[in-house]
């Protein structure tokens, strides 16, 4: 019997405008009245989701949780009261920020509940709007920083071989020590060493009474890679990357307009 549903959101859940299909809406609920928790697992900000989680009968409920900041930080709806934070050491955060200046990105500094955007591009204003985040436009050096959490930092630029060029600095500034990925097929992201999905939702998981082998992730792209790899059930929706679909043990028949649901029904309902 399976307790958690974990679930990306961007590509996977959510539509490439950022909607959410009733499909997927409805068996989120019939999952949630058998008992068996809902959690979205997200790069985002628990605080750019509080509209979806209204949708789904989640927002500012007690005993239901997000995964944000690609693991960086584990919230329980009710009061956004955060019950894990692994953030950024304020030095590597800066190291990261002065590597990815040197390329034609955009930067976007998460603090715990806020995001700081360097440089702002115009492609990436588009996608954010249609993803109803709000941020504000950084002004000043990184030291602004210094007294806050720093969950990631990211950058984008829509070229993946600007992103990988970034990627490849950043693993070797650290050599290796630090957690580099990509998502939504414009971003590259950058998470404190160990930090990703998958270990924060093991985390919540032992905190619920859930084994790995009792948690289906659902996903579609690289920085899914790290919840798919952990659980017992991990899906790919049907338009995910190659390389979810080689580590997916079920592969949906539809894309991000009804994924969700189709897994949801074949292992929940």
């Amino acid at each position: 019997m399976y307790k958690i549903i974990t679930s990306d959101l961007d590509e996977t859940l959510l539509r490439k405008d950022g909607t959410v299909s009733q499909a997927n809406i409805d068996a989120i609920a019939a999952a949630s009245a058998k008992g068996v928790k809902f959690v979205p697992n997200t790069g985002r900000s628990f605080t750019s989701i509080q509209g979806l989680l209204q949708q789904l009968h989640l927002y500012q409920q007690p005993n239901e949780y997000v995964v944000s900041y690609n693991g960086g930080a584990v919230i329980e709806n009710q009061n956004n009261r955060v019950i894990v934070s692994n953030a950024m050491p304020f030095d590597e955060a800066q190291r990261v920020f002065d590597i990815m200046r040197q390329y034609e990105v955009d930067i976007h500094v998460y603090t715990l509940d806020h995001l700081y955007i360097y440089q702002l591009r115009a492609d990436d204003k588009h996608y954010l709007q249609t993803r109803g985040v709000n941020y504000d436009e950084m002004v000043g050096t990184f030291d602004q920083f210094k007294d806050d959490q720093i969950m990631k930092v990211i950058a984008m630029n829509p070229d993946f071989g600007v992103r990988q060029e970034m990627l490849q600095a950043v693993t070797a500034a650290f050599d290796q020590h630090i957690n580099c990925t990509y998502s939504s097929g414009i971003y590259m992201e950058v998470n404190h060493f160990g930090v990703d999905k998958g270990t924060a939702i093991l985390d919540l998981g032992k905190q619920l009474g859930a084994s790995a082998d009792e948690i289906i992730a659902i996903g579609d792209n690289a920085n899914d890679l790290g919840m798919l790899t952990k659980v017992g059930l991990p899906i790919s929706v049907a338009n995910g990357i190659d390389e979810v679909k080689q580590v997916a043990k079920f592969v949906t028949p539809n894309d991000y307009e009804r994924g969700v649901a189709d897994a949801i029904e074949k292992f929940i309902l």
